[in-house]
């Protein structure tokens, strides 16, 4: 190897990688097994800044600086903030029984 040659790197952001529909709902299903809100929040956070905040403020009637502060991952949000991200974001929840382990 060149000493001359550097590597750079910057951290991991979700945002920076194209997701798909299918890869965004297995996300959300390995992040709601968690059963931890402020991680649910924070993927939802990591969806929206892919799709765009603006547009999603927009569609909520909730300010960008709002969302951002919601779906950081720091705090748990309102079920009611959460359910407008989620519909804002052209997802729906859906129930199932948990299977328990044998």
């Amino acid at each position: 190897m060149n000493k001359n040659t550097r590597t750079t790197s910057r951290p991991f952001d979700p945002v920076n990688y194209p997701q798909t529909d299918a890869d965004i709902v297995a996300h959300l299903h390995a992040v709601l097994e968690d059963d931890d809100p402020a991680l649910l929040a924070a993927a939802l956070g990591d969806i929206a800044r892919a799709r765009g905040m603006t547009s999603l403020a927009q569609a909520t009637g909730l300010s960008r600086a709002s969302l951002y502060k919601s779906l950081s991952g720091e705090r748990i949000p309102s079920a009611d903030t959460l359910f407008k991200v989620i519909h804002a974001l052209g997802l729906k929840l859906s129930v199932s029984v948990r299977e328990e382990a044998s």
